[in-house]
């Protein structure tokens, strides 16, 4: 199978998880941030998690974990910049960017601090977040994502190049983008926009990431495109690794590989993600 028809399969798969019916209504608005009438919605009641999809998704992929989550909290299911009803602007969609509009949407709901759940670029978001606004952040959960462009395997970085808007003609992203964006003809703009600033090498740094107050907690799939090792050090960096749990304290950062599991396909893990992430939530920290 070649990139093209590769990325096609990926894109597909990502939108159809999670596509559920029957929610209740939640409710939605625009903050106006940094420039960008960035869309939200705000389900169920408690305390305030907020979670940040991958590249091309929107909150339709979350709508799963959303439904589960908000049993318990008050989730913000957000669309960063380009994303479905959040229109584009002339501005990189880089991590520090992006996370700068978290917390200015967490302002302008008057919400001092929340937990935070990335996926993919989401996760890259949510560590920046945690790095660029400390206050603002409780706990990061990070689903398959880098703190170093090297952090994805050769092959996963190679193939970046590759994508264009002909790779997702006639898929559901297409169709997603088309039905939500305000600027719906401008789809070939977008994944031109997206890619160049994935495929563009970054590196969050790893004092910056040491010295982050909020435990994190890495979830990655045992075929996910992230170089173990690169997995290793960013749960080291947070406390993790050569412990023994039962003769001293353990970090309250953690760290879960799921079995048989790619980057995609963490997304269809939720009966066995989400609980492992209300547990982390709700654990005590330190400072409680």
């Amino acid at each position: 199978m070649n990139v093209k028809h590769s990325m096609i399969t990926i894109a597909m798969t990502v939108l159809l998880v999670g596509a559920v019916s029957g929610q209740p209504k939640p409710t939605t608005g625009y903050a106006p941030v940094n420039g960008l009438k960035m869309y939200y919605e705000i389900h169920g009641e408690g305390e305030p998690v907020v979670m940040l999809h991958g590249a091309f998704m929107t909150i339709t992929g979350w709508a799963d974990w959303v439904k589960e989550l908000a049993k318990t909290r008050k989730v913000i299911a957000v669309e960063m910049q380009g994303h479905g009803r959040t229109a584009d602007i002339k501005r990189d969609m880089s991590f520090e960017n992006l996370a700068d509009d978290v917390a200015a949407l967490l302002d302008h709901l008057k919400i001092p601090s929340a937990d935070v759940i990335g996926y993919s670029m989401g996760g890259g978001v949510a560590m920046q977040t945690a790095i660029r606004h400390p206050e603002k952040v409780r706990k990061v959960v990070v689903i398959s994502a880098v703190s170093r462009y090297d952090g994805w395997v050769k092959e996963g970085r190679d193939a970046l190049p590759s994508i264009t808007a002909e790779v997702f003609k006639g898929s559901p992203v297409e169709a997603e983008y088309k039905r939500l964006s305000p600027t719906p003809n401008e789809f070939p703009e977008f994944v031109r926009h997206v890619i160049s600033s994935a495929a563009r090498p970054y590196d969050f740094g790893a004092d910056k990431i040491k010295a982050t107050k909020a435990p994190m907690f890495f979830i990655h799939g045992d075929a996910d495109g992230v170089r173990f090792e690169h997995i290793a050090e960013m749960y080291a960096l947070k406390g993790g690794g050569n412990i023994h749990g039962d003769m001293m304290p353990r970090p309250q950062s953690r760290l879960a590989i799921i079995p048989d599991t790619t980057h995609v396909t963490l997304m269809s893990r939720m009966s066995m993600i989400v609980p492992m992430v209300v547990d982390f939530l709700d654990a005590k920290t330190a400072k409680q």
